[in-house]
C-alpha cells in the first residue's frame, strides 16, 4: 500500500478543477505548505493543464505542492538517494497497482529555490515558479533531461507550454 502522500498528511489538499468547456480538462489540486504570494493558483493549475495536455497526458489528477528546500531536499535524499537540492520532483503513481489512486501524480517546487535562482538571474519568482511546474509536469508526461539531447527537447516543451500561456 503507498504511503500517504504530504498532502493527505498534512489535510492541505484544495481541489481545483476546470469546468469551463474551452479549458484543457484537467483534475489538480494545490497544496501550500509555504506562503507563495507570487502566484495564485489558477494560474498555477493552467500551466499544469497545459502541460499535460502538451504531453498528452491530460486526464492525469495531479497533486501540485509548493515546498521550501528542506523538504525538498529531503524527498531528493529519500527517493533517489541524492542530497543535492533539486527545484522540482515529480512522482507518477498512475502505474501502481492500486486502483484508482488519488492523487495519480504528485510534483513537488521548491519555492525557496525559485526565488533563489530568480534574484540570481534577475527574473521574475512567478515566471521562475511557472517554469519549475511546467517542468515536473512534463517529467510526468515522459519528457526527461537527463542527456543533452533530452534537455533540449525538454526545454523547448517547456516553451511551447509557457508560450500557450499568454
Amino acid at each position: 500500500m503507498r504511503a500517504r502522500s504530504l498532502p493527505e498528511q498534512l489535510g492541505m489538499r484544495r481541489t481545483l478543477g476546470s469546468s469551463d468547456s474551452s479549458e484543457p480538462k484537467t483534475s489538480a489540486s494545490v497544496v501550500r505548505t509555504v506562503d507563495v504570494p507570487e502566484l495564485d493558483d489558477r494560474e498555477a493549475l493552467q500551466v499544469v493543464a497545459a502541460a499535460l495536455e502538451h504531453g498528452e497526458r491530460s486526464g492525469l489528477r495531479v497533486d501540485l505542492l509548493f515546498v521550501d528546500d528542506p523538504t525538498l531536499r529531503d524527498l531528493h535524499e529519500q527517493f533517489l538517494d541524492d542530497p543535492t537540492l533539486p527545484d522540482v520532483m515529480a512522482f507518477d503513481y498512475s502505474q501502481a497497482d492500486e486502483a484508482a489512486l488519488d492523487p495519480e501524480a504528485e510534483v513537488y517546487v521548491s519555492v525557496d529555490r525559485a526565488r533563489a535562482v530568480a534574484l540570481e538571474r534577475g527574473d521574475q519568482v512567478r515566471d521562475e515558479l511557472l517554469l519549475y511546474i511546467a517542468h515536473g509536469c512534463l517529467h510526468l508526461c515522459g519528457f526527461d533531461d537527463r542527456t543533452d539531447e533530452d534537455r533540449d527537447e525538454m526545454r523547448a516543451a517547456e516553451r511551447v507550454v509557457l508560450a500557450s500561456l499568454s
